[in-house]
């Protein structure tokens, strides 16, 4: 059996995502803090696809310890697809950051999907249709007012992701690399980013996706052959296309 593992599945567009792969007959993993939310979860996916073998996987990604712990807990599985999901963002100006609140935001979205990155790379990288997605955002494409921190670690996992999928090219591997850019999308990220509950997407925002409209077009990228699935922040189209970055090689 191969599963697709999915951080961050908890709510949003990992959790979308999760019920769209079951709708396809996947088996997942399913990673994020909060168990019940997980749980409830599995329960709702199982009623979609009752063939679906569903794993939940409690823990938060920020602490080093449960990256490497995660990872190792899953290694007698055939993993066909990771997807990097779990993150989060920071609404304030430099001068006003909580720096605890930074630092994990650092390890969550760029360490945390490092190691996960490297450790999925060194196992599959001859295993053919294998494929890792990582989550980034158009803040990791363009630097967004009072996000700056938060769009420098989108900016990280965007280089990074598209660095691997050329380097992985290059050197005739099988595994895949791609990388997914959401724009706004209705979400918790909002509340989440801002320390506030409630943010109102249709009153706040002028355009905006829903979160299974993202889980439709992260699917989209991974049935394709582009590295890239972004989202045009002006007219909110979304689009598969090569890589975006310069790249030197």
């Amino acid at each position: 059996m191969k599963y697709t593992v999915i951080t961050g599945a908890s709510s949003g567009i990992g959790y979308e995502t999760a019920k769209l792969l079951a709708e396809k007959g996947k088996s997942l993993v399913l990673v994020a803090r909060r168990k019940d939310e997980l749980e409830s979860l599995r329960d709702e996916i199982k009623s979609i696809s009752s063939d679906s073998d569903v794993i939940i996987k409690s823990t938060d990604l920020s602490y080093s310890e449960n990256v490497y712990g995660l990872y190792e807990s899953l290694a007698d599985l055939e993993i066909e697809t990771w997807i990097n999901n779990a993150g989060f963002g920071d609404a304030d100006l430099i001068k006003d950051v909580d720096l605890g609140k930074i630092e994990n935001m650092i390890r969550l979205n760029i360490e945390a999907l490092t190691v996960l990155s490297s450790l999925y790379v060194r196992d599959y990288h001859d295993v053919e249709g294998a494929q890792l997605l990582n989550v980034s955002s158009v803040g990791g494409y363009r630097i967004v007012p009072n996000s700056v921190t938060y769009c420098a670690t989108k900016f990280y996992v965007s280089a990074y992701t598209e660095g691997l999928a050329q380097e992985l090219m290059n050197s005739g591997a099988k595994l895949r690399a791609k990388v997914l850019a959401p724009a706004a999308t209705e979400t918790s990220f909002a509340d989440r980013a801002r320390d506030t509950e409630g943010f109102d997407y249709s009153e706040n925002v002028a355009k905006y996706h829903t979160a299974r409209e993202m889980a439709e077009f992260l699917y989209d990228l991974l049935e394709g052959d582009e590295v890239v699935g972004i989202v045009d922040p002006e007219d909110y189209s979304f689009s598969l296309r090569g890589p975006i970055k310069p790249y030197a090689g």
